[in-house]
């Protein structure tokens, strides 16, 4: 089922029986943060009027289920592999490339799997986002422009048009693959080495160019909303000083919220940034073994960051949370 193709360059992370069973271990410790911690996200989401009669509620669920997928399908397939493939005297069926066996190989789910969840964590973050410049931006509008039926909507096209992309690059081009990389410990997609490979990679550099100018985006609405953050703040400072109140400006609730999701972007695109790195390098033709598992490892540890972020900048959040695990 699963074969380790050969390499002439053995990598750190997994010549050694010692470095196989350390990262088998890092692997188990992350599915078990990716589901405990996602698993509270969603039970203070969905059991919280607070949470759950909110956009940003919804918005926070469905980032919840992404990650939650990565836990339950793609990081338990790659301990299945290693463990596999560390078996004495296993002799695994030769599916590494489509083209040469018509059974379905796992890598055909996990690996647009891992990729969809990715695209949807990005573009929920991103209209988490939206959601929060114009509660921070234009208060008085929040309501009418912000409603739970629309952002409904955006989450299914969200994950409909996610889905679309990471089957995409299989669907258009032959010479495109999905195997179980022994470099990055994790189903990818890969190049045949013909006559169309440079035309496949240049499909491929789809997936960074779409999240970075997602992430792109994102940042520059985060930069506007905390900038706004802050003049509100001196302007309201100023109206103390003066004795005066206004009520055009956005409430503390929401600039907590919005610098939470300040705060949710940058580790988003701080575990992002190396795939794309090594998805341009694969490009220009570098292997990076070595890098290449640090680079997807680093992607899906951000899987459970979600809630420690929660955790730390929303109170609210965080005192419902306490309430579940250490019930009175």
């Amino acid at each position: 089922m699963l074969e380790e193709p050969e390499q002439t360059n053995c990598v750190v992370c997994c010549c050694t029986l010692t470095n196989k069973i350390l990262m088998l271990v890092f692997m188990i410790l992350l599915i078990v943060a990716i589901l405990f911690g996602n698993s509270v996200t969603l039970a203070v989401t969905v059991g919280t009027k607070h949470f759950r009669t909110t956009p940003q509620g919804y918005l926070k669920a469905s980032l919840a289920v992404a990650d939650l997928a990565v836990g339950i399908f793609v990081v338990p397939f790659s301990v299945y592999a290693e463990v596999s493939i560390m078996i004495p005297n296993y002799t695994p069926e030769r599916t590494m490339n489509n083209s040469l066996t018509t059974t379905f190989h796992p890598c055909n789910f996990i690996g647009p799997m891992f990729a969809g969840c990715t695209l949807v964590s990005i573009t929920t973050i991103f209209l988490l986002t939206i959601e929060r410049s114009i509660a921070v931006l234009k208060p008085l509008h929040k309501e009418s422009v912000i409603t739970r039926k629309r952002t409904s909507i955006l989450i299914v096209l969200s994950w409909v048009g996610s889905f679309f992309l990471a089957v995409f690059p299989t669907l258009y081009s032959n010479a495109i693959f999905l195997e179980y990389n022994s470099c990055s410990r994790m189903c990818n997609y890969a190049v045949k080495s013909d006559g169309y490979s440079t035309q496949a990679w240049n499909i491929l550099l789809l997936f960074p160019a779409f999240d970075f100018t997602i992430l792109g985006a994102t940042v520059v609405i985060n930069i506007l909303s905390l900038s706004s953050i802050r003049q509100h703040s001196k302007r309201r400072k100023h109206l103390a000083e003066a004795d005066c109140k206004t009520v055009t400006a956005p409430t503390f609730s929401d600039i907590k919220a919005a610098k939470t999701i300040g705060t949710l972007t940058l580790a988003f695109t701080a575990s992002f940034t190396p795939i794309a790195v090594f998805v341009v390098g694969n490009v220009v033709g570098n292997e990076w073994c070595n890098f290449s598992f640090f680079a997807f490892w680093i992607l899906t540890t951000n899987s459970c960051w979600n809630v420690i972020i929660y955790s730390v900048r929303d109170q609210k959040f965080r005192h419902r949370a306490h309430q579940l695990l250490v019930p009175s």
